[in-house]
């Protein structure tokens, strides 16, 4: 696999991780768990979302 698809695999990775974390928040019944959860699924989704503009081949980085 070349080194942009496994980049494009751990994106999905995270953004299904995230989804699974929001999901658990929508289900939990204590709130500050559920901001924890939310945080946490967040801060997944702007990694994903770095890491996908890094492998747009056609953003211009110069």
């Amino acid at each position: 696999m070349s080194v942009a698809g496994e980049s494009r695999g751990r994106s999905q990775q995270m953004r299904a991780k995230a989804q699974e974390l929001n999901d658990a928040a929508d289900r939990s019944t204590d709130p500050d768990e559920s901001q924890r959860l939310r945080d946490k699924a967040r801060r997944l989704q702007d990694q994903s979302d770095q890491e996908r503009a890094l492998d747009d081949p056609g953003m211009d980085y110069r």
